[in-house]
């Protein structure tokens, strides 16, 4: 039998109560991953039917995380960001996304000047799935078409973030957009 969507909530929802920390986050990325092998699941939340948008599928009653379907259908390309006091694990569905990491290195914090290096770039492809931490900043692009399952540790619409200019050396405080 297939993992459920059902079962992926119960036990992200467990894993968080076991360990809110970095070791509760990678056993949801690890289970998502389980998730995107469940075909079923990603024809219906992702497939070529599911309606374009960012739509919110599941949010936990108890420890806030919000699963979200993000489907595209136009190409995307990400400035450098994070997701403040929140984390989001990205799980890719068709496509993919080519994922890049930065760190700050002018040993500053919030908005204002600011400067960033790139440290790596990857892709994730279907049935693989991103961790970004808090405060972890990256960057993503992605062509037409590309779909992807998101956790995130809180709906980001009630997050502030920051947006790097790496040009012009500054980081500027964003809202995201929120699961809706």
């Amino acid at each position: 039998m297939a993992y459920s969507f059902e079962q992926f909530c119960r036990d992200a929802h467990d894993a968080l109560a076991a360990d809110s920390g970095p070791a509760g986050k990678e056993r949801i990325r690890v289970q998502l991953e389980k998730l995107l092998e469940n075909r079923d699941f990603v024809d219906a939340t992702c497939g070529p039917q599911a309606e374009i948008g960012v739509h919110q599928i599941y949010r936990d009653p108890d420890f806030d995380f919000v699963v979200l379907a993000h489907i595209n259908d136009a190409p995307r390309q990400s400035p450098p960001h994070d997701h403040g006091s929140s984390w989001a694990i990205y799980g890719q569905a068709t496509e993919y996304t080519d994922m890049s990491e930065y760190r700050r290195v002018d040993g500053g914090e919030g908005a204002g000047e600011a400067a960033i290096e790139k440290v790596t770039t990857y892709r994730l492809t279907p049935g693989h799935a991103g961790l970004y931490d808090v405060g972890a900043i990256h960057a993503i692009d992605y062509p037409a078409g590309a779909r992807f399952v998101r956790v995130t540790g809180t709906d980001l619409g009630t997050v502030d973030r920051l947006k790097f200019d790496m040009k012009a050396g500054k980081a500027e405080v964003i809202q995201s957009v929120g699961a809706g």
